[in-house]
């Protein structure tokens, strides 16, 4: 009897352990990795023209807030990414005026690639939405942001963003 209640005890020690090595680690290494861009970037936009794009750890740390400050749009967009139980997602707020939720599907070393799974304020998918994000990391100084937008059904164009952090 008093080994099946060290078995017990053991057991009950180890699930801590055994819950650290559940397929969420690798959702938590990657949001952590989100993390890691907190401060100001600067780059080189789609268009051409400078953009700046800050990276803000908040919510007691549960969520980034990523903010797009193009200078032809007359405001920012925002986009939010959080863990969502074992997953990584994130709400794009669009400035078309919806807001694409997507997950991430892969990640690797170098990049990170989110894509949609559904949408608020989107009456079809044929209107234009984001529906992918690729983020690449060069170094821990310079990224690149590829969003692809979809329209009538088909990849319209992709907005390519290389960034340099300034901060």
């Amino acid at each position: 009897m008093k080994k099946w209640i060290v078995v017990l005890c053991s057991l009950a020690l180890l699930s801590p352990s055994l819950l650290a090595a559940s397929p969420n680690s690798k959702s938590k290494a990657d949001f952590e990795r989100m993390k890691s861009l907190e401060g100001v970037w600067e780059g080189q936009g789609p268009d051409g023209k400078l953009e700046r794009v800050s990276y803000a750890v908040v919510s007691a740390g549960s969520v980034v807030m990523e903010t797009i400050d193009h200078a032809d749009m007359g405001g920012m967009m925002v986009t939010m990414y959080h863990l969502d139980g074992d997953r990584l997602i994130m709400t794009h707020y669009c400035s078309v005026g919806n807001q694409p939720r997507m997950r991430m599907v892969s990640s690797t070393k170098s990049d990170m690639t989110f894509e949609m799974f559904d949408a608020t304020n989107l009456a079809s998918n044929k209107d234009a939405h984001m529906r992918k994000l690729v983020i690449s990391w060069t170094d821990k100084n310079h990224i690149t942001a590829d969003w692809t937008m979809s329209k009538d059904g088909r990849d319209e164009h992709h907005g390519v963003f290389k960034l340099e952090r300034k901060s």
